[in-house]
């Protein structure tokens, strides 16, 4: 199969939620960057500007070119050059979805990850979905009417209407010249398996898991490694997994306690990905990342709304509400500690 371009080289990737003002709900250029160089200093391999955790669909089409821009000068000005840049490129429409992606790489993004139209979801069957992605990320001059570097599918059904595509739709995508990855934000671990199982992730094809709680499975599983909205919250708890896996990787036989002991770390991760969409999804993970490490305010730009973390914090243990802050704490004392 030759590919056009090569995946994403595998490892930890965070969607970074986006800061804004609480008055006006302008980006907060600030915060942003404090974010950003947290994470890279958490030890992620990439970024993901303008995931559904950075409110992409919130934000003007200027302003989308602005993150990554800004995002990549950020990294590069500290010293992270090596931090690897995918831009969130979705729109609903083919033309739209063409521009974002020919303005990435402008701005300075090395993938982009492209999300199924889902206004008209009844009409998007198999043949409209993959005549989409098969147009969008074509590689044909000029570039501007395709996609100009690697493109990879971002399977999020919650965000999509309910639109969920399967292992057998992702396959079929995955023979384009220019489609080198999937983020699968559905959980489907036997998705991720087969998938993993039939695409070299390193060459051809890297199918990266797009929830924390699975990110463990999915390495055994073959898969190139997670893209989670709780890396926002404990990058180095995510780097020290994959650390682990890496060495139990070399020589299992020999490194089975270090299998085990990922497995100590996952259980905890698993606890605190599913108690952080409880919380509140894209609010409550900026909602944490204020309280407990001082930057931002937790602002959204509706629909969404803001979360408020006070009466979650004083929530009884024994309350599922208490539980689910005590599966975050758990969590960001190993982060704090690492």
């Amino acid at each position: 199969m030759s590919k056009s371009g090569s995946p994403p080289p595998p490892g930890i990737y965070v969607p970074a939620v986006l800061s804004f003002h609480s008055e006006s709900e302008d980006i907060d250029w600030e915060s942003y960057k404090k974010h950003i160089l947290r994470l890279a200093e958490g030890g992620v391999t990439g970024i993901l500007i303008q995931g559904s955790n950075g409110e992409a669909q919130h934000l003007s089409h200027s302003e989308r070119s602005q993150t990554i821009s800004f995002a990549r000068k950020t990294l590069d000005s500290a010293g992270f050059k090596n931090i690897l840049l995918i831009a969130g490129t979705g729109a609903q429409s083919a033309r739209e979805t063409k521009e974002l992606c020919a303005e990435a790489k402008e701005a300075g993004a090395g993938w982009v990850l492209v999300l199924t139209p889902s206004t008209w979801a009844p009409a998007m069957g198999v043949d409209k979905i993959l005549a989409f992605h098969r147009e969008v990320s074509l590689v044909r001059r000029p570039v501007a009417s395709s996609s100009p570097i690697p493109y990879m599918i971002y399977n999020f059904p919650v965000v999509t209407a309910g639109i969920d595509l399967d292992s057998d739709v992702v396959s079929a995508l995955a023979t384009h010249p220019n489609i080198v990855g999937t983020k699968l934000s559905c959980g489907n671990i036997g998705k991720i398996q087969r998938l993993s199982a039939e695409y070299d992730y390193r060459t051809t094809f890297a199918t990266f898991a797009g929830k924390s709680d699975v990110f463990l499975h999915t390495l055994l599983s073959g898969g190139a490694g997670v893209i989670g909205a709780l890396v926002n919250v404990a990058p180095k708890v995510h780097s020290k997994i994959y650390q682990l896996f890496l060495e139990y990787q070399q020589d299992p036989a020999k490194n089975a306690d270090k299998l085990a002991e990922a497995f100590v770390l996952q259980k905890q991760v698993s606890a605190a990905d599913w108690a952080v969409s409880k919380i509140g999804g894209v609010g409550g993970v900026k909602a944490i990342v204020a309280r407990e490490f001082g930057y931002g305010d937790g602002t959204v730009r509706g629909p969404l709304l803001s979360v408020s973390l006070d009466k979650l914090v004083a929530s009884d243990i024994n309350t599922k509400e208490g539980k689910w802050w005590k599966a975050v704490q758990d969590v960001i004392k190993i982060e704090k500690s690492l």
